[in-house]
């Protein structure tokens, strides 16, 4: 936690001619800053996706569990942070511009996917983010900037062959195989229950009466009928839509009970009925899937796509390192400096 207190350090900016403090810089990159309010926004923003519950400012300086998690988060918020500002800086030094018409687009897509067409419900959700239009803009056009250099700068590096593909595919085979997987049919008869001085009970007699219905299903597929038809007709399972069709489902996600049952069955046969907490359950086995691999062809586009990915990061990673010994960055606090630097170095 040695580190923790260079959070809330900084460097007063101070225009001379009102000695008003603006903001509190933490770094500066080529003469651009970024500022303690720059980097809580990221940390918080961080921690709310990391925890799925809100963080606010205020939290951040009490709260000892958001302080270790801080700690844990704030190494790659600051390379983000430098780097996205190194690639926006040379996206503007190469003329790149967001465009009305673009962000308006960008706009008008964005609201509708998220049902934000109504103006009153946009501008609530924009409060409730802390933003207004025009921040938004800036952050649009950030990631348009962004974009941009990286399609100029390692853009033609990442023209993947077939080749390549093949190569992949032949050294990655157990990332293309096809899990085990089952498909079932069930029949459910549910035991009604009672409720007497707030407790849920069995009502005498109804569970006798649930096997009874259950053996008789059972009985009457076993000499013949169809069990999708009798599903449909007798089930008390939502599957019965489906003529009580399940799956198909990846074996592993199957309990060690019922895989063990239907490892000794064979498509077609049936299990007797099987009381679960509901009620009793008949399944049919309708298949069975083994684990194998899956031929390149049929995996082309997901070999690609992942040869991509991976061109992709090194290209960037390489290119990031570059431009960032070419930067000027001043730290305004040595602590930071030494967590950035720390992270830098072990990312290489």
């Amino acid at each position: 936690m040695k580190y923790l207190a260079a959070f809330v350090l900084a460097v007063s900016v101070v225009i001379p001619m009102r000695a008003e403090i603006l903001e509190q810089v933490l770094v500066k990159v080529n003469g651009d800053i970024i500022t303690k309010t720059d980097l809580e926004t990221r940390q918080i923003a961080a921690l709310r996706e990391r925890l799925n519950s809100p963080v606010d400012a205020a939290a951040l300086k009490n709260d000892e569990a958001l302080k270790k998690a801080l700690l844990e988060v704030t190494p790659d918020l600051l390379v983000a942070a430098i780097d996205e500002l190194l690639l926006t800086q040379l996206g503007r030094e190469k003329g790149y511009k967001l465009q009305d018409d673009q962000f308006q687009g960008w706009m008008k897509d964005m609201r509708e996917k998220n049902n934000l067409q109504d103006d009153a419900k946009f501008q609530a959700a924009l409060k409730q983010e802390g933003m207004t239009v025009d921040d938004l803009r800036k952050q649009v056009e950030r990631g348009f900037l962004m974009q941009r250099v990286q399609q100029d700068e390692i853009g033609q590096k990442l023209q993947i062959t077939e080749e390549e593909a093949r190569q992949y595919y032949l050294s990655h085979k157990t990332e293309f195989v096809e899990a085990a997987s089952v498909t079932l049919r069930e029949i459910f008869i549910e035991v009604p229950t009672t409720t007497q001085g707030g407790e849920e009970g069995v009502r005498v007699g109804a569970e006798d009466e649930a096997k009874k219905e259950a053996d008789a299903v059972r009985a009457r597929i076993a000499a013949g009928e169809d069990f999708g038809k009798d599903a449909a007709e007798v089930s008390d399972s939502a599957s019965k839509a489906n003529g009580g069709l399940i799956g198909p489902l990846p074996l592993n996600d199957v309990s060690d009970s019922l895989r063990k049952t239907l490892e000794s069955m064979k498509p077609g046969d049936i299990t007797q009925p099987v009381r679960n907490p509901k009620g009793f359950q008949i399944l049919k086995l309708e298949t069975m899937k083994t684990a194998e691999a899956q031929p390149f062809d049929s995996v082309r586009d997901l070999v690609a796509d992942k040869v991509y990915d991976a061109r992709q990061q090194s290209e960037m990673r390489k290119f990031s390192a570059r431009i960032r010994s070419q930067a000027i960055i001043e730290w305004k606090n040595q602590d930071l400096k030494k967590l950035y630097e720390q992270r830098i170095a072990s990312s290489n």
